[in-house]
């Protein structure tokens, strides 16, 4: 069975070469931003879900808060549990799916880890797994791409050279999804990945939680929580709640 895009190319060692100047400070600010919003009581179980090698988990964790971290990729979470400590753990799990027996004050999902999936059902599964696992009234927090503005500023090809390798980048847009085309060359050996993203705008997200019981309580478009604008934002960040499902 061929594994989906994502399971492979996270996993690499060349993913995370290729991101590795991922701003930390910018990172540490937007945390801090979203826990003085949320107003979480320390000691709140949440779930960092698609957390990667864990620096949002440890983030929250150093917050106060008890932080499960899970990714599909077990090399990332191989390199999270490094930072396990008090209250602050990483398991290999599959967003898609609900983990048993826990339940969380609130779920983070960040940095566009969303929309990567074949068939746009899955979507739905995943926010339905997140309301499963969320406690009565227990928050959500997702982090996407304004997709508006990427499709308008979209840069179709670059090159990157980290640590030796050049990274030859191509994107592209199909009415549906967002593609990034990855080549290179490590040694002898040419490689090609490719990334696939959906296009999902505000008003999608909108009907995907309503569908999953979920009501969107404020909408931002960046990391200093400013009001998101579509055309001039550069991220979409829902927070949204977990409603019960009203009975007919």
């Amino acid at each position: 069975m061929t594994k989906e895009w994502f399971a492979t190319w996270f996993d690499s060692p060349y993913y995370h070469l290729l991101y590795n100047n991922r701003d930390e400070n910018e990172a540490r600010k937007f945390i801090e931003n979203l826990v003085e919003h949320l107003v979480l009581p320390q000691n709140s179980d949440v779930l960092d879900l698609a957390c990667g090698k864990g620096r949002h988990a440890k983030m929250l964790n150093e917050n106060g808060f008890n932080v499960l971290g899970v990714d599909l990729s077990p090399n990332s979470i191989t390199s999270a549990l490094e930072l396990k400590t008090n209250g602050l753990d990483f398991q290999v799990h599959d967003m898609r799916e609900v983990i048993e027996n826990r339940k969380f004050d609130a779920v983070f999902n960040l940095f566009t880890s969303f929309g990567y999936f074949d068939d746009e059902s899955e979507n739905l599964k995943m926010l339905n797994a997140i309301h499963t696992m969320l406690n009565n009234e227990g928050i959500l927090v997702i982090d996407f791409m304004n997709a508006s503005k990427v499709i308008e500023n979209l840069v179709s090809e670059e090159a990157k050279i980290v640590e030796d390798v050049e990274f030859k980048i191509s994107r592209r847009f199909d009415e549906k999804h967002i593609f990034k085309d990855i080549r290179f060359k490590d040694g002898e050996n040419s490689m090609h990945y490719t990334e696939r993203v959906q296009v999902i705008k505000l008003n999608d997200f909108e009907k995907l939680l309503s569908l999953s019981n979920f009501e969107i309580l404020s909408r931002f478009g960046d990391f200093e929580l400013n009001d998101f604008d579509e055309k001039s934002s550069d991220r979409l960040i829902i927070i949204a709640q977990n409603i019960s499902k009203v009975s007919t």
